[in-house]
């Protein structure tokens, strides 16, 4: 259902739009996170750590994709906070356009450096084949996952954060049936976790497009909209380009840091790889947040309703607070448990004594992060892209640096503490801009 955003009060209209969005990040990463919870329990530490090595290379790929999402949501959402529908429409074909180019040419990129990627990375020789394995299967995956993020990032725009909800919950539990059939059945091992994501994200994608024409066919325009056109499409790119380079610069990040754990053997890998992917699932938490607050902006600017905004800014910080305290609460607490999700009972003390530590290290500062992220979120909504990239930057920077420095004298530990440093600088960054008030005036204001 379409909603208008500018309409109603701020604080309960935000609240009842975040919270599908929250229900889409818990499937969501029952989707991403299924994988590695069979095939740890199922196929071995190994094989963990063989999905967990290749993970921060499908963040990349994930974070072009989510580039695209985030820069057509953007301007999608400006044109109909303006009741621009035939504008919008042509945004959302021209969004599509981009994406499939986008995506067949990252394909061919990953198939041809797929195994050099993962020599870069050090990956150790007993973990290189099914690594290199199910990264091959992933790539050739990825025109779904790209439809799928423009399609959601589409309906997240119009207000509707159900339907993106209703395909996760259906996708999720499609791939997490498939992982039982192929690895635990079948033992199929890696590859049959990796085409378990393949199909499930498949169907997911095909559905949600469909559905997406279907419904925008049913809106009034004054005339035809254009599959393609250049100058909604040079407004996607101003919001786009900064958005795939902040999403992809963080990930390849993630490759610098990934390498230097994979130095300390397969144990600390498979203990990260499971601690990585918990607090993947907070960070996503805070990050639905972030996008109804962008969504939210982006409606309200188009519509020349600041005063909005601040109201909702406020409102995005109470919701970002509450949703961090269970996460800090089961990963301080109860992290051996949660840990236990991924891992066999036979599995190295190594590697649960790895993810407990940065999981222990982490979580205290998902309060900071979560302001952080929804700071953020205002800050892309409304087209101020500058500060957007320098808060991100100031804590990728300082993630990667840190870890350097401090691995050399605390080991994997100093690495975990580049994460809180990160967090807490670059969170008062993104509040200084947005006291600044700079977002005000953005240029993409004037769309």
């Amino acid at each position: 259902m379409i909603t208008d955003l500018t309409k109603g009060k701020p604080s309960k209209v935000l609240f009842m739009f975040t919270l599908p969005l929250l229900g889409s990040v818990v499937f969501q990463q029952l989707y991403n996170i299924s994988d590695s919870i069979i095939a740890g329990r199922f196929a071995g530490e190994d094989a963990l750590a063989a999905i967990g090595v290749s993970y921060p290379i499908t963040m990349i790929f994930m974070a072009v994709a989510m580039g695209c999402n985030i820069g057509a949501s953007v301007i999608i959402s400006q044109l109909f906070g303006s009741k621009r529908m035939t504008d919008m429409k042509t945004a959302v074909n021209t969004s599509f356009v981009m994406s499939a180019v986008v995506s067949l040419f990252l394909l061919v990129f990953g198939v041809v450096f797929c195994n050099p990627m993962l020599k870069l990375l050090n990956t150790p020789d007993n973990i290189f084949a099914d690594g290199a394995l199910y990264l091959n299967i992933y790539t050739y995956g990825l025109p779904f996952l790209f439809f799928y993020n423009i399609s959601s990032g589409v309906y997240t725009a119009l207000g509707d954060a159900k339907t993106p909800m209703y395909l996760l919950i259906g996708s999720s539990l499609g791939n997490i049936a498939l992982d039982l059939l192929l690895v635990a059945v079948l033992d199929r091992g890696v590859a049959g976790a990796a085409w378990a994501t393949f199909i499930a994200q498949g169907i997911a994608a095909v559905v949600s497009v469909i559905l997406l024409f279907v419904r925008l066919s049913k809106l009034v325009y004054d005339v035809k909209p254009k599959i393609f056109d250049n100058a909604i499409f040079k407004r996607i790119i101003v919001v786009t380009v900064p958005s795939v380079l902040q999403q992809s610069f963080v990930s390849v990040g993630n490759l610098f840091i990934q390498g230097i754990i994979n130095g300390f053997g397969s144990s600390v890998i498979a203990g990260y790889s499971a601690a990585i992917k918990l607090n993947t699932f907070a960070i996503m938490s805070f990050a639905a947040v972030g996008n109804a607050v962008s969504s939210y902006t982006a409606q309200n600017i188009g519509a020349g309703k600041n005063d909005r905004v601040k109201t909702g800014c406020s409102a995005g910080a109470k919701i970002s607070l509450v949703v961090a305290v269970p996460f800090v609460i089961v990963y301080f607490v109860f992290c051996r448990f949660a840990l236990m999700l991924f891992m066999e009972d036979g599995s190295s003390a190594t590697a649960i004594e790895t993810g407990m530590e940065f999981l222990r290290i982490a979580s205290p500062f998902y309060f900071a992060v979560g302001i952080k992220i929804m700071l953020d979120g205002l800050l892309r909504g409304a087209g101020n892209m500058k500060a957007f990239m320098a808060s991100t930057f100031a804590d990728l920077i300082l993630r990667v640096v840190i870890s350097f420095i401090l691995s050399a004298r605390f080991g994997s530990t100093g690495v975990w503490m580049s994460w809180p440093i990160g967090w807490v600088i670059a969170t008062l960054i993104a509040y200084a801009f947005y006291r600044k008030g700079s977002w005000k005036t953005s240029t993409a204001n004037t769309l």
